[in-house]
């Protein structure tokens, strides 16, 4: 099998090498593909832009994993929209036989929930520009697959964290961490469990349903984990007032990530199990040193 990496940064790289640790052949398209691991075969391309090499002629799942350049309106379009769409444009003009298009979304698609649980039976309700460009490519990725015989799967991660990705350790350490006065839950994802469930979503033998949630067992609200973070580094716990961004990981409007409590059971059904089931397991493991950052 191989596998097109459409958007190779820090989490494509990570499930490209799951993949090609699996056997399959890899080819990761990003702007530096010189930039990738060995096991990843490069190719330089710009998704925005259009300018894309082609697609291998064995080609059986393409993972498309957009970052924006910038928190604006106008790089998310570019990025995800007009990205995605290219991407598309060549799956269906290469005569490939790909089976599977996984287009990595977010749980921004939501907006704020009060709290609420959501599953992926909820109706979408973006509350900034970021959820509602990254819920119009989900719309489009499904659009243009619609009779193709090609299964689009949409997966929306929570806030990921993991190396390179700790600005609430940051936030602790640095005496900057406030806990909010109000409830306010949160959802999030290791990196490496992102990307091991791409890998399965792609590989697993069952056709995958349209969308998953992808965060791991256990919405918590800020100051849980900011307090967690406190005591693990030794260190006083954080005080509380306003706060001016979320537990999510950044790229957007401050309140891209809401307050809501996404459920994972959808997931967990198809079989896949988190290496990192909660935020303690996971932050642990990065202020052990434990994690890898990929290039």
């Amino acid at each position: 099998m191989t596998v097109l990496m459409a958007g190779c940064g820090d989490l494509g790289t990570e499930a490209g090498l799951r993949f090609a640790a699996a056997g399959h052949r890899v080819v990761g398209w990003r702007r530096s593909p010189e930039k990738l691991p060995a096991a990843i075969e490069g190719a330089a391309a710009d998704l925005s832009a259009g300018e894309l090499p082609p697609i291998l002629a064995d080609t059986t799942a393409v993972v498309v994993a957009i970052a924006a350049d910038s928190p604006t309106e106008a790089a998310y379009r570019a990025a995800y929209v007009d990205g995605l769409s290219n991407v598309l444009d060549a799956v269906l003009t290469s005569g490939a036989p790909v089976q599977r298009v996984l287009f990595v979304s977010s749980t921004a698609v939501y907006g704020d929930a009060g709290g609420d649980w959501i599953d992926e039976r909820t109706t979408p309700a973006p509350g900034g520009f970021s959820g509602r460009i990254i819920r119009e490519a989900e719309e489009l990725l499904h659009s243009l697959l619609g009779g193709t015989g090609i299964t689009p799967v949409v997966l929306r991660l929570g806030g990921i964290y993991g190396p390179g990705r700790t600005r609430l350790i940051d936030q602790v350490r640095g005496g900057s961490a406030v806990i909010p006065a109000e409830s306010r839950f949160t959802n999030r994802i290791h990196r490496d469990d992102a990307a091991a469930a791409i890998v399965h979503l792609c590989t697993m033998e069952p056709v995958p349903a349209p969308v998953y949630l992808g965060v791991d067992n256990e919405p918590a609200e800020l100051g849980e984990v900011l307090g967690f973070l406190a005591a693990e580094l030794g260190l006083p716990h954080p005080p509380s007032g306003a706060a001016e961004s979320g537990g999510q990981s950044g790229g957007g409007e401050p309140s891209r990530g809401g307050n809501k409590r996404c459920s994972n059971a959808l997931l967990r059904g198809t079989g896949f199990d988190f290496r990192y089931p909660s935020f303690r397991e996971g932050y642990r493991d990065i202020l052990s040193g434990a994690g890898v950052r990929h290039p």
